[in-house]
């Protein structure tokens, strides 16, 4: 059986049960295997490398494998994933990665068209900067505004914008520093203390995540 496999050119094996002596050999032959894989990440699996599970070995032909550039074990945390980059023929699937460090994730969350991240990432496909970024210029022009209303609607407009920069302030108190010297730059890096190109440290959030807070909050 380890020799049909080889010769197909097999070097990932997805498999429940798998015995100690058939572990040892997959590894000497330097072949990936993926433990306790459930039933339905197989099939999620299947259909991102677009292609059909195996379960019987007479038929393993090289005509049935996927490929793919690399693939790797890392750890995350406390647990481990495997990961595959630039996969020819890749299905329509897309991986998110979701961790809490307190709260347990809601399948709710997750599942189903209309869930929170199918709206943010999946109908409305719109990210963001973090760090504070939008924040600043969002209350740039409510603030220039205010200047041109009188009485409450002045007043008003003049306290919404200066709700909008609370959390550039916070986000720089936290980093230890001047939050009145650098507020008006963008772009907080509470992990380094400075400011940085939000951007390009892949700090970013869904676009509606924060339409919805500033609707909520005018409302």
């Amino acid at each position: 059986m380890m020799a049909e496999y080889i010769d197909a050119g097999g070097s990932a094996n997805y498999r429940r049960g798998r015995r100690g002596v058939t572990l040892h050999y997959l590894v000497k032959a330097k072949i990936l295997v993926v433990k306790d894989a459930e039933r339905d990440e197989i099939e999620f699996i299947t259909k991102t490398l677009n292609c059909l599970p195996i379960a019987n070995i007479e038929h393993f032909r090289e005509d049935k494998l996927r490929f793919a550039s690399s693939m790797e074990e890392s750890s995350v945390g406390n647990g481990k994933i495997v990961k595959f980059t630039e996969i020819e023929d890749m299905g329509r699937t897309t991986t998110v990665l979701v961790r809490g460090q307190f709260i347990p994730v809601s399948p709710a969350i997750l599942e189903g068209p209309e869930s929170p991240y199918s709206e943010c990432l999946v109908n409305k496909k719109f990210l963001i900067a973090g760090g504070g970024a939008p924040k600043c210029p969002g209350s740039s022009e409510p603030g220039q505004n205010s200047k041109e209303l009188q009485g409450m609607e002045s007043y008003r407009t003049k306290e919404f914008a200066e709700a909008l920069e609370v959390i550039p302030y916070t986000l720089a108190e936290n980093a230890s520093l001047n939050s009145i010297a650098i507020v008006t730059m963008l772009g907080i890096n509470v992990r380094k203390g400075q400011i940085t190109n939000i951007l390009e440290e892949n700090i970013v959030q869904p676009l509606l995540v924060r339409t919805s807070t500033i609707t909520l909050a005018a409302e």
